[in-house]
């Protein structure tokens, strides 16, 4: 991604870093979190320390799913919990850390120096062709861990069984489609001038 951003924007600078440890040189108008920060743990102190490295002024713009209730992540971590490759998994709720409560992200950022906090939640509906179009869907990201630790043989039997519970908890629309309901919370906070 960084080296495509690059190339896309070449007067630009772009680092790859621990978010949780990056200290900009100077202070910047704006922190943009576009599905970042739901893989972080420690948000209250992660948030209010984001904040404080900004101008005054300047705005944190946060994205982040907030589907762990979804039958699509409900199902991954069954399905993690109950086959022969639940010990290589491990603890299937360890995959991520649950994001706060909208009001508790209110209250922490507004402790932290920000004059105006805007928090809104919007739930996305993605039609998709089927089952295994979810499980697609999410391979890049929410089974990233659960599917990371497994062998071939294992991966192939959790994702069959996962696809096997998402065709019960989804079931077609009229044209033959299902709807993966995707849920995000969004927040904007401006830093005190």
């Amino acid at each position: 991604m960084l080296a495509q951003a690059r190339r896309t924007l070449p007067n630009l600078r772009f680092v790859a870093a621990d978010l949780r440890d990056v200290h900009p040189e100077t202070a910047p108008d704006l922190i943009f979190a576009n599905a970042v920060l739901q893989w972080l743990p420690d948000h209250a102190s992660l948030l209010p320390r984001l904040v404080r490295q900004l101008r005054p002024g300047g705005c944190l713009a946060v994205q982040m799913p907030d589907n762990l209730d979804e039958p699509s992540h409900r199902l991954m971590r069954e399905t993690a919990a109950d086959g022969p490759w639940a010990a290589a998994i491990g603890d299937p709720a360890a995959a991520r850390t649950p994001i706060l409560p909208a009001g508790a992200y209110y209250d922490l950022l507004r402790g932290a120096d920000c004059c105006t906090v805007d928090l809104w939640r919007t739930t996305y509906l993605h039609p998709l062709a089927d089952a295994a179009a979810i499980v697609a869907w999410l391979q890049s990201t929410g089974l990233r861990p659960f599917l990371g630790p497994l062998s071939p043989e294992h991966r192939s039997g959790f994702l069959a069984a996962y696809e096997r519970r998402l065709e019960a908890a989804y079931p077609r629309q009229g044209d033959g489609r299902v709807l993966l309901a995707f849920p995000r919370l969004f927040l904007v906070a401006r830093r005190a001038a």
